[in-house]
């Protein structure tokens, strides 16, 4: 009877081994292929047959993720994509992008020391979250071109999130996304190129059937995070809502300069955050913002 019992342990703590070597095995392979192709290099279709690729079971949700993010003209703006996957998952996922990240150091670990590492590490849900909508939305931006979101309607209530934090998170990286492609048109020509910064910003989606300035919902707890490399931690929403009030701020200056109408300049600045006072300690622009809402009293 012990020796049957003895048997089964074995065969079981094996059975347990080679499955662990094999679901590492497939997401260092899952990090090379991300890492290759998440620009703009066209994976070819055997790279991608070869992802698809013995996959273990517990793997294939967060492997057809990956093949989404170097496929062009990806689903990932779909529901299937856009909704949270479970914390299981989202680790994963996070461990993909941290290998990727590994292989791009001259002096890296190993990375099955990595995996083991991470796998085990308590890791805030929030930061996974944030990986998650960072991949999605630079899936987007690299292998959706042009861009074009105008169409897009992002049902917040849809893609199963836990709390307003999340939905912030997810909110938030969408915006730097969007933000970005009119960072260069605002900043680096002079003078700023209001006109096709506004071309794109008329192609900004809408969440919730209301226009993308119009998402308020940002009262949630604050945390900190790394978020720029070599930084050290940082304030969630003194990084990103700072981002947003300039991609704001950015509209407001196409408004002025492109003959926007009263009404609109209006509607931006009272049916924002640009004038939310409670979230200024959030942002470099305060006194900008401080000072627009004082001339605006005086008209």
């Amino acid at each position: 009877m012990k020796k049957t019992i003895l048997t089964l342990l074995a065969t079981c703590l094996t059975f347990l081994t080679f499955g662990q070597v094999t679901e590492n095995r497939k997401m260092i392979e899952l990090g090379k292929t991300y890492k290759d192709f998440m620009f703009r290099n066209e994976p070819t279709k055997e790279v991608l047959k070869e992802a698809k690729t013995d996959v273990p079971a517990n793997l294939k949700t967060a492997t057809d993720f990956i093949v989404q993010t170097i496929s062009t003209n990806n689903q990932l703006l779909t529901k299937t994509y856009l909704s949270r996957p479970d914390d299981k998952v989202l680790r994963q996922i996070y461990i993909i992008r941290a290998i990727n990240l590994n292989l791009r150091e001259e002096n890296q670990i190993d990375n099955n020391k990595l995996i083991d590492s991470l796998s085990t590490k308590d890791i805030s849900t929030y930061e996974l979250v944030d990986n998650y909508y960072g991949m999605v939305f630079t899936g987007v931006g690299n292998k959706n071109q042009p861009f074009d979101l105008s169409k897009t309607d992002f049902k917040m209530k849809e893609y199963n999130f836990k709390d307003d934090t999340e939905k912030g998170i997810m909110f938030l990286r969408c915006m730097d996304y969007c933000g970005k492609t009119i960072w260069g048109f605002m900043n680096v020509v002079k003078p700023p190129n209001t006109s096709k910064a506004f071309d794109n910003i008329k192609k900004f989606p809408k969440f919730n059937g209301q226009a993308y300035y119009q998402y308020t919902d940002f009262y949630f707890t604050d945390f900190e995070m790394n978020i720029v490399k070599d930084k050290g931690i940082q304030s969630y929403k003194g990084y990103y809502l700072d981002k947003f009030y300039e991609t704001l701020l950015s509209h407001l200056i196409c408004l002025n300069k492109e003959g926007g109408s009263e009404k609109e300049k209006n509607d931006l600045l009272l049916g924002s955050v640009l004038k939310e006072r409670n979230l200024y300690k959030y942002t470099k622009y305060k006194e900008t913002l401080e000072d627009i809402f004082k001339e605006q009293k005086r008209e």
